[in-house]
């Protein structure tokens, strides 16, 4: 297996230490957008490659046309997917690729109210950012369908994991719990997905698959629980309408939905690693431990 990664951020980096894991003598290249990302990952993948998405990647074409795996985790911008736009002919040259993985968002539903949802939800999504997922799902799956390729399509729920979580925001003053009634999210335990993409990736699934843990809940309950589980006074709730909070911020809380996670728990035949924040926090606690 030739691993190759657009975008060797959070999630991606969970996926390629999962697939080492599994995979024992895999290849793994990918993209960063900065000298100092690719210096500091240059011990975890065989190659790690410049590329901004606004130009092709100067020295990326050799690993991606031997790719037999290829993690896409690069969000789009106004013109469309940037692995599309910039590398197609080194994907076109990709001759022994035998699967494609897409890390979309949930965001893509919309708002439902805070009811369940599932893959056959309609779409429609509340922002741009969600349109253009919408827009570089489509353009992907276009082009596994053309290629006769399997492509998994993982939309993911709000991404936490050691490094980024509640217990981070706690440290550093930024924690805030703005209370809007019945907002609830769900969440993902980066740990999760990088599993889910590992299995994915050896069963070479095809599909749309959402990622998302098994307990929607309102974003307060988490801050708090953290709150408690660290031993400190939580942050004063702070009700919606008054926040202080970017357009970016409050975009986020358009969207009211229980996002259901059964279609790839029943396509893998697993159950989380980390179904609810509860469980996802201890496990973070327990290993920030000396």
């Amino acid at each position: 297996m030739r691993a190759f990664f657009f975008g060797l951020g959070f999630s991606s980096q969970a996926a390629a230490l999962a697939l080492k894991t599994a995979e024992p003598g895999i290849s793994i290249s990918g993209t960063v957008r900065t000298p100092e990302k690719a210096d500091a990952l240059a011990a975890s993948a065989d190659h790690v490659h410049l590329f901004d998405g606004t130009a092709p990647g100067p020295t990326l074409g050799p690993d991606l046309q031997q790719a037999s795996h290829l993690i896409l985790s690069i969000a789009p911008g106004t013109d469309g997917d940037p692995a599309l736009l910039q590398h197609r002919a080194d994907l076109e040259a990709a001759q022994n690729l035998q699967w494609l993985c897409y890390y979309s968002t949930v965001g893509v539903y919309g708002d439902f109210g805070g009811n369940w949802i599932d893959e056959t939800a309609p779409l429609v999504p509340r922002n741009q950012r969600s349109d253009r997922r919408l827009s570089a799902e489509q353009a992907w799956r276009n082009y596994a369908a053309r290629r006769g390729v399997p492509l998994t399509i993982l939309r993911l729920a709000g991404i936490y994991g050691p490094g980024r979580s509640a217990f981070d925001k706690l440290r550093d003053g930024t924690a805030h719990r703005i209370v809007k009634p019945d907002q609830v999210f769900n969440r993902i335990h980066v740990a999760d997905i990088g599993r889910v993409t590992a299995l994915a990736a050896r069963q070479r699934l095809d599909g749309t698959f959402n990622l998302a843990d098994d307990e929607p809940a309102a974003p307060q309950d988490l801050v708090t629980h953290a709150a408690k589980l660290f031993g400190v006074e939580p942050p004063p709730a702070i009700d919606f309408d008054t926040a202080d909070l970017t357009p970016m911020q409050r975009s986020f809380y358009a969207d009211n939905k229980r996002v259901s996670n059964a279609a790839i728990k029943r396509a893998l035949g697993i159950e989380l690693l980390y179904p609810n924040y509860r469980t996802g926090l201890a496990a973070i606690l327990e290993s920030e431990q000396p």
